[in-house]
């Protein structure tokens, strides 16, 4: 792993912003194996959230990602609303954002797959792509998840915590959950990563 700091107008990305740390790594080697190819972070699939049929990330490669997991009863479950804002707002761009409900914060995602589409559809208008419950965190957590984490060096702490990741799959930024996706630390990382080849 080529962790490192970067540094955006000479101030850190590594710095406290509202109080939460926000990381950079680099996968370990060539992301893309050939053109075309899947990301490593990428080549997992996963059950959808509202019928269970499995879904494979590799449709996104190219894109620029945001994974985060989700709660419907968290005091950060508004923050449903900038995330879809964002992906409304950038996706003919380029973005996906990818929603991992997770029941391991405070266990504050009781319900049943179909119970937390049906939230997220009524409550929010969420039309990002959302995945069945999952683990996030520790020995259990996903593939994807467990690669997140190796490269940052930063796991889930609490619920919508976000990883954000360029089109090449290359570089990655984790977001604790105090920020907002509407913030303005993450929408200049989104748009610079968009601005990207």
């Amino acid at each position: 792993m080529n962790a490192k700091t970067v540094r955006a107008g000479g101030a850190s990305l590594r710095a406290v912003v509202a109080g939460a740390m926000i990381a950079w790594g680099a996968w370990s080697g060539p992301a893309l194996a050939a053109e075309g190819a899947c990301p490593a972070f990428l080549d997992h699939r996963f059950p959808k959230l509202q019928d269970e049929s499995p879904q494979d990330l590799c449709q996104y490669r190219g894109k620029v990602v945001m994974v985060v997991n989700t709660a419907s009863f968290c005091g950060f479950t508004r923050q449903y609303e900038g995330l879809e804002r964002l992906y409304d707002k950038y996706r003919e761009r380029g973005l996906v954002v990818l929603g991992f409900p997770s029941n391991e914060f405070g266990k504050q995602e009781p319900g049943t797959n179909k119970e937390i589409a049906e939230f997220c559809r009524a409550t929010y208008g969420v039309k990002f792509p959302m995945f069945a419950k999952a683990v996030v965190s520790g020995r259990e957590a996903n593939g994807l998840y467990q690669q997140l984490g190796r490269v940052t060096g930063a796991t889930p702490q609490w619920n919508f915590h976000k990883y954000l990741v360029d089109r090449s799959g290359e570089k990655v930024l984790s977001f604790p959950s105090e920020v907002a996706p509407e913030s303005r630390i993450i929408v200049t990382a989104v748009e610079r990563m968009l601005a990207e080849p």
